[in-house]
């Protein structure tokens, strides 16, 4: 494929690699400073975007890419208010957008475990959930998308919680506290635990590098090519 990298930051860097290993060719990079160079003529070069860019030009970066006529690939996180608009435009002008919180195989593994603990913790009234994350210092949003994908999956099954908040919260209360961690370079860890009285249970996925997170983007990419619609990670790996 010939694939547009819309944001060259460290994910996009590391993007670009894992797609020319693999025998795709980068046609063109936008970052922060040569965002105005973007236009339908230099995004319609690309047969596919991989969009890595901020919160606030998302939106903006992904309708771009559509309205042009290419799919896209979105691993950026922090506008799903807006994300939902994007999904409806590819249903209405059979424009194709992949988006997902965390594009690491490893993590959506991690969702599905965690969907279904969440569900055979509906019955133990006993047990009260926390999430945690930690990530590098550079991360502009908290929590983390994918640390808001696992507390929504949970949230889905079990009746006992209504929320979630960053504020600490009493083991009685109504909404699932997360806590949002930004320290030194870390690629992300993300951390559920159910705790009772007696004892607790706690699952884990901690990224040792951004190597999971471009190579997934890379699979989803070529997953995607050629298709038509909204999709995310479970359809790319099956786990619907």
């Amino acid at each position: 494929m010939k694939i547009g990298l819309l944001g060259y930051g460290r994910m996009g860097q590391a993007i670009e690699k894992i797609a020319l290993e693999r025998g795709h060719e980068i046609v063109w990079r936008i970052r922060r400073d040569n965002r105005d160079s973007l236009h339908t003529e230099m995004i319609q070069q690309a047969d596919l975007v991989i969009e890595f860019s901020l919160p606030e030009s998302a939106y903006a970066n992904v309708m771009a890419c559509l309205q042009a006529g290419i799919p896209v690939v979105s691993g950026t996180t922090g506008w799903l208010e807006q994300l939902e608009q994007a999904r409806k435009w590819c249903a209405d002008n059979q424009g194709t957008l992949l988006w997902a919180s965390n594009f690491s195989v490893g993590v959506n593994l991690f969702f599905a475990l965690n969907q279904f603990l969440s569900a055979l913790m509906n019955g133990r009234k006993e047990y009260n959930p926390s999430v945690q994350e930690t990530h590098h210092v550079h991360k502009l949003d908290a929590p983390s998308g994918t640390a808001l994908t696992i507390t929504h999956d949970i949230l889905n099954v079990l009746d006992r919680k209504n929320g979630w908040t960053l504020e600490p919260v009493g083991a009685n209360s109504n909404n699932i506290p997360i806590t949002a961690i930004r320290e030194g370079e870390v690629p992300g860890t993300h951390r559920v635990r159910w705790a009772s009285d007696i004892d607790e249970i706690t699952i884990e996925h901690k990224a040792h590098s951004r190597t999971g997170f471009a190579s997934g983007a890379v699979l989803a990419a070529e997953w995607v090519f050629g298709k038509t619609g909204t999709y995310t990670m479970n359809d790319v790996l099956n786990l619907k």
